[in-house]
């Protein structure tokens, strides 16, 4: 094997990872399932993993540049309440209000990236702090659970296409193309990964090191609205719930790094963390079929967190030199 295709192996080790031990839990979960490979099995395995993956690419963005979103679940709440208001009459009215939402998402984001990058705030902390201000003005829209949306919109992404194809897979495809693709192709989002590596360093490149960053909050709000959208087609409704955002920001982090993608940033990708979520959430689906209490979930979701970690632990142990990560 030659020294560029180990690179290349090396440099995509968690995604490979990620993405067998998907393939290895879901045939699993297959195979032991009653029903077996149903179109109504599949959608609704796909409804939750895409969810949850579209959150996770939203974390990944700022990951990348050594930052830390810990809005991304409140966003997706937020945005979750005001679509169950607006996202429904008429197709205009629709349109109007899917725009409205959207915007909303990357407001939250442009406004987490003024604070990080011109507020000098590290990240955590300042997500932080928004997070609860998005939770405030979730809670103000939606003081109750409820709400409607479009059945038609709702049936048409979460449903099934001819061919038992799960319409949310095509969605998180489509968003793959149309933000993550020309994202990471572009001068600012290679940017975000040598900023990531290395901020300095970046800095007496030229890197544009301000923009990359405040481009990588604005992107995760989007991704974080768009989540919050689909949500609201899955619920048919809106609610305002603190302990869903939590929980849906921890456990896209915990699916970063499933995925391959560093904490520390400078590498990974949302490839990995879309397997990353996929993994976590068959977990859940595992225990469904095993018939397990619900309780053991935090267990196995903590077991394979702590070896994804391991994984790129073991790999920095050996190092003597950070440069010797990018050969």
């Amino acid at each position: 094997m030659s020294a560029d295709w180990r690179h290349r192996l090396a440099e995509q080790r968690g995604l490979l990872l990620a993405v067998g031990l998907f393939l290895a839990m879901f045939t699993l979960y297959i195979a032991k399932h009653p029903a077996g490979l149903t179109a109504n099995v599949a959608s609704t395995a796909a409804n939750k993993g895409v969810l949850l993956a579209l959150v996770a690419m939203a974390q990944t963005i700022p990951v990348l540049t050594s930052g830390l979103d810990l809005s991304v679940g409140m966003v997706l709440v937020l945005t979750n309440c005001l679509a169950s208001r607006i996202v429904v009459g008429s197709p205009a009215e629709v349109a109007l209000g899917t725009s409205a939402v959207l915007a909303v998402g990357l407001l939250c984001g442009a406004i987490n990236g003024a604070v990080v990058v011109y507020g000098r705030i590290q990240p955590i902390i300042a997500t932080l702090a928004t997070s609860s201000i998005y939770y405030g003005v979730a809670l103000a829209i939606r003081p109750a659970p409820g709400g409607d949306v479009a059945t038609g919109v709702a049936d048409a992404l979460t449903g099934s296409l001819p061919g038992g194809v799960p319409a949310s897979l095509l969605v998180l495809v489509a968003v793959v193309v149309v933000v993550w693709v020309p994202y990471r192709r572009s001068v600012l989002g290679r940017a975000a990964y040598a900023v990531g590596s290395s901020e300095q360093a970046a800095f007496m490149s030229g890197v544009p090191i301000t923009r990359a960053k405040l481009l990588a909050y604005v992107l995760a709000g989007l991704l974080s609205a768009i989540a919050g959208l689909l949500l609201t087609c899955i619920t048919y409704s809106g609610e305002a719930s603190a302990a869903l955002g939590g929980t849906y920001t921890l456990t896209a982090i915990a699916a970063v790094v499933v995925g391959g993608t560093s904490l520390f940033g400078g590498s990974g990708g949302a490839i990995g963390s879309i397997f990353g979520a996929f993994v976590l959430r068959t977990i859940g689906d595992l225990l469904f079929v095993f018939d397990m209490d619900a309780l053991w979930q935090p267990l196995f979701l903590g077991a394979v967190l702590l070896v994804a970690i391991s994984l790129g632990s073991f790999r920095l142990l050996g190092v003597r030199n950070r440069l010797e990560l990018y050969r």
